[in-house]
């Protein structure tokens, strides 16, 4: 195997999903700490702790001790490079999850021990199943009080329609959480707390060890001897072409809080994903190992770095080797460009790179020419990724500037959020942009456009709220605009415009979606958008 080559093999990159408060950011900590990238973990919340957690860097997550914004991180663990995508954990900010999970090859999905699945981990779920990639479950908080595991497999499959193999088994809760039972070792990893220091101290023993009884208690003893029977009795087998495809996901048990159980789980789950898994473009199918650089641009982000108003454009590096001092040709702008400023990050904090390799996730200086779902390949090749779809806001506003000599920093800032994709922005046909619909997947989102059209542009914000739950993208049968006149709308629909011309029907009611495509059969109604951006 050439360098090249082996340079790839190791590579892995994955996205960290769940639900509000699961742990998905402690856990994330742990991984980075126990791959030498942090010395110490941060606290998550505690506003007064001077530690913020590694991956939160933008100022409105760290005073709300939540994650509002995908963060990239890279670092080395026992021989492999390995790229988290933290994805933000908060209900309102799933339409920055969901294209964050089309540059990952699998995700790991957290689930708190005492709610189990909860509403944002089924969004999450869906996406990850229409991309087809392994989704590996880590139950956390089980030092805590939590719900009988069996009872959480069970949820997991009913609620997700997937499979689940118990890797290890949880020997307790809350404060009798005492380790895991590794099912494949037929040992018991016996945890003992280090003051949330890098691992947990661990001690191996065998089920039959005459000394189990003294190091975990007879009654844990005794329901573990009755867990083990059941589950291999009951649990489905291990195949993994099932785990591979989605089909079937490994589960493990722990606390990331104290570390017990997040080294085994990082080191199973290392075993068992993949390097790079391919991607389509049109008809050809792009191998990690192809010779020739190519990646795709999924997330913008502006003002990372308030020193420098910069604009960031993060890339996943599908096939091949990324060098700072060769051309790539961007495929929608149709020209050649050396990629400016080449970098890793680590949440904030960035490094200037001169190589990359498939699978790596790295962000490039934009000067505004490249949108969500861009293609950069070797100058010579024309292909194009898939689009990244454009999935439908909820909730909307309009929203103008309360200041109107401010109308220049209103556009610019407006347009610039919208095209890092954290928001959607509509005019009505044939006006001007003094006023702007904006549509978001989440309503907390109306509260960071709004903290930073006032910290990075000045603007201050008149919002009113809109009536509209539901948006379609239309077509005519012969593909010319429609005008409002020609159609049949009942008081609750608005015909509206996206920044790139394309109509838009905005309603009221799902009922209301219905009668209006019954009432205008020249119409095609389109859920998602096409390529984002």
């Amino acid at each position: 195997m050439s360098k090249y080559e082996a340079e790839i093999s190791r590579r892995r990159t994955f996205a960290i999903i769940s639900h509000p408060d699961a742990g998905k950011t402690t856990l994330t900590e742990k991984f980075l700490l126990y791959g030498g990238a942090i010395a110490q973990a941060g606290a998550v919340k505690g506003k007064k702790n001077a530690r913020a957690a590694t991956s939160d860097w933008m100022e409105i997550e760290k005073q709300r001790g939540i994650s509002v914004t995908s963060s990239v991180m890279q670092f080395q663990y026992e021989g492999f490079c390995i790229n988290i995508l933290d994805t933000p954990g908060h209900q309102d900010f799933s339409e920055d999850t969901y294209r964050t999970l089309m540059a990952a090859d699998s995700a790991v999905m957290v689930i708190d021990a005492a709610k189990g699945v909860e509403a944002q981990t089924r969004k999450l779920f869906k996406v990850c199943a229409m991309r087809d990639i392994p989704i590996f479950t880590f139950i956390n908080k089980m030092d805590r009080e939590a719900r009988d595991p069996f009872e959480l497999c069970e949820e997991l499959e009913k609620e997700l329609g997937i499979e689940t193999y118990p890797v290890n088994w949880p020997i307790g809760c809350g404060k009798d959480f005492k380790g895991v039972y590794d099912r494949g070792r037929g040992e018991i990893i016996h945890f003992t707390s280090n003051g949330g220091a890098k691992a947990a101290t661990a001690t191996q023993v065998k089920l039959d060890d005459p000394n189990l009884d003294g190091l975990i208690g007879e009654k844990l003893h005794s329901q573990l001897t009755d867990d083990i029977e059941l589950l291999d009795g009951a649990a489905a087998e291990f195949d993994m072409a099932r785990v591979r495809h989605g089909k079937l996901s490994p589960v493990f048990f722990g606390s990331a809080l104290t570390n017990f159980g997040v080294e085994p789980f990082l080191e199973e789950f290392l075993r068992m994903t993949t390097p790079p898994l391919p991607r389509m473009a049109g008809e050809e199918l792009i191998d990690c190992m192809d010779d020739d650089f190519s990646a795709f641009v999924f997330k913008i982000q502006a003002n990372m770095n308030k020193a420098h108003r910069d604009r960031i454009a993060f890339m996943r590096v599908v096939s091949g080797r990324f060098d700072a001092d060769k051309e790539v040709y961007h495929v929608q702008g149709g020209k050649k460009l050396r990629l400016s400023r080449p970098q890793q990050l680590m949440a904030a904090e960035r490094e200037i790179i001169e190589e990359a390799y498939a699978g790596d996730i790295i962000g490039v200086f934009d000067p505004g020419i490249f949108s969500i779902g861009d293609t950069l390949c070797a100058p010579g090749k024309k292909f194009r990724f898939d689009p990244i779809p454009t999935f439908a806001p909820e909730h909307f506003r309009r929203v103008r500037s309360l200041d109107t000599m401010k109308r220049k920093q209103f556009l610019k800032g407006m347009e610039q959020i919208a095209q890092e994709g954290a928001i959607q922005i509509f005019k009505t046909p044939y006006t001007g942009m003094e006023e702007v619909i904006v549509g978001v997947v989440g309503t907390l989102q109306f509260d960071v456009l709004e903290y930073r059209l006032k910290n990075e542009y000045g603007v201050d914000l008149y919002m009113e709220g809109l009536p509209y739950e539901y948006l379609r993208w239309i077509d005519t049968a012969d593909g010319e605009p429609v005008k409002e006149e020609d159609l049949i709308l009942g008081t609750d629909v608005k015909l509206v415009e996206d920044y790139k011309g394309r109509q838009l029907l905005l309603f009221g009611s799902q009922w209301a979606v219905g009668w209006t495509q019954e009432r205008n059969p020249n119409l095609t109604f389109h859920e998602f958008g096409g390529a984002a951006g």
